[in-house]
């Protein structure tokens, strides 16, 4: 007996060329980052970062982080942040997950998928990703999941709130996202 090669999985959105984000959550980008605590068990972290003010509205830490899960994290960013007109991320299967999808189209927001094999599509959360790893992930030891929850939220407001960004003009990403916001209302 021979084993029946399953076909591969493919994204069901178009992929199109990253444009600039041009006002706040106009698109969100999200990945996984993966780490371990001390013990060897494997986590996961979930980056959500803003493409235009810069700002991580969560870093979710989890041992798995289903496509359920991604829908009650935007169900509680709703109403804290409000939500992106469109989410930019691989092809992993939580993003691909029928849960998530059909989340994504009841709030009207559009999906955009890198290509696979591209990271470099979707550069502002790689970029991130970097950050957060030589930054907070490689300087830090998790005892447990709730270690590590504490210590990534503290760098998540270190990186909101001090941090500062060559793209935004030497500013904090809240700093930027005030004065854009101020900019705005005058």
């Amino acid at each position: 007996m021979l084993r029946r090669k399953r076909p591969k999985r493919k994204g069901s959105m178009i992929r199109v060329p990253l444009e600039p984000a041009f006002r706040k959550n106009h698109r969100w980008s999200m990945d996984f980052v993966h780490d371990s605590l001390v013990t060897g068990r494997r986590i996961k972290c979930l980056t959500i970062v803003d493409d235009f003010t810069k700002e991580l509205p969560r870093i979710e830490v989890g041992h798995s982080i289903s496509g359920f899960h991604l829908v009650r994290i935007l169900e509680e960013l709703k109403g804290v942040t409000g939500l992106p007109e469109e989410i930019r991320s691989d092809n992993g299967p939580e993003f691909q997950s029928k849960a998530f999808l059909e989340y994504c189209l009841s709030q009207g927001i559009a999906l955009r998928f890198t290509r696979p094999g591209k990271p470099t599509d979707n550069s502002f959360i790689e970029s991130l990703n970097g950050k957060f790893r030589d930054e907070c992930l490689n300087e830090s030891c998790f005892l447990n999941l709730d270690d590590a929850k504490e210590k990534v939220e503290s760098w998540r407001e270190f990186y909101n709130r001090e941090r500062p960004h060559s793209s935004l003009q030497g500013l904090a990403p809240e700093e930027f996202a005030r004065q854009e916001e101020y900019r705005l209302i005058a």
